[in-house]
């Protein structure tokens, strides 16, 4: 089984689409919780529009609240000590899936045995996102692997994502598994797409952090490099493609 878990903050409207493309997803075998950190625009509407269908089609379909917003990380966490999958596949509420993405994920993961994790190419907005095969060095490197991959349970860190990292969530982790050994495996397909605007995830073109250093965001995007950077002992200068 494959727990899909979906952290969700002021992204009523966008979960409905989110939804949607997991209902007509070809792989079957699949639990949904949602959990909600502490969002204000009653996403629980949206959970129970949807539960009779997911029912019918006998999929279990949780929603967890949290009172006060506490972070992704913490959403994530919440979701992974609730989930009981042989797979953990965190997919942000902004996350459209094409329909055959689970399946090709778990295919891969099923033929790939010393993989650890699968991940795909994806869109941001208009933009396409390759992250290429595979390399611990240019993992070192550079945030090339989005959140939302395919993980083996025992694969994933005990304590889970880490809850004090604000930025480069996905490259905090990949990173923590590499350490112990972990890789992933690439599916060189398109398998979902990020609508842009959202809480749970953000992109600048890469030209702003060479030439607009004086921006908010890149201020805190470097700011936040330092952390990831003094954390895991890395020293060369990432290109900007994380999304968390």
């Amino acid at each position: 089984m494959i727990s899909v878990i979906i952290p969700l903050y002021n992204h009523a409207l966008e979960l409905d689409k989110a939804l949607l493309s997991l209902a007509e997803q070809t792989f079957r075998d699949f639990e949904v919780i949602i959990v909600d950190d502490g969002s204000r625009d009653n996403p629980r509407e949206t959970f129970l529009s949807w539960k009779a269908k997911y029912k019918k089609e006998g999929i279990a379909f949780r929603f967890i609240g949290h009172e006060k917003n506490l972070g992704a990380p913490a959403a994530r966490n919440t979701g992974f000590r609730a989930s009981v999958g042989e797979f953990l596949f965190f997919c942000d509420a902004d996350a459209v899936l094409e329909r055959a993405a689970l399946e090709r994920l778990y295919k891969t993961l099923k033929k790939e045995e010393d993989a650890a994790y699968a991940y795909p190419n994806f869109y941001w907005g208009r933009k396409l996102f390759c992250p290429g095969r595979f390399s611990a060095e240019k993992l070192k490197s550079c945030p090339f692997i989005h959140t939302t991959a395919l993980i083996r349970r025992e694969a994933m860190p005990r304590r889970g994502w880490d809850e004090s990292v604000k930025k480069f969530q996905d490259w905090d982790l990949w990173l923590a598994m590499l350490s112990a050994g972990k890789k992933g495996v690439w599916v060189d397909e398109v398998l979902f797409k990020i609508r842009p605007g959202g809480t749970m995830s953000a992109w600048l073109p890469s030209f702003a952090y060479r030439l607009l250093p004086f921006l908010p965001a890149v201020k805190r995007y470097k700011k936040a490099l330092r952390v990831i950077k003094e954390k895991h002992g890395l020293t060369p200068h990432p290109h900007p493609l994380s999304r968390s």
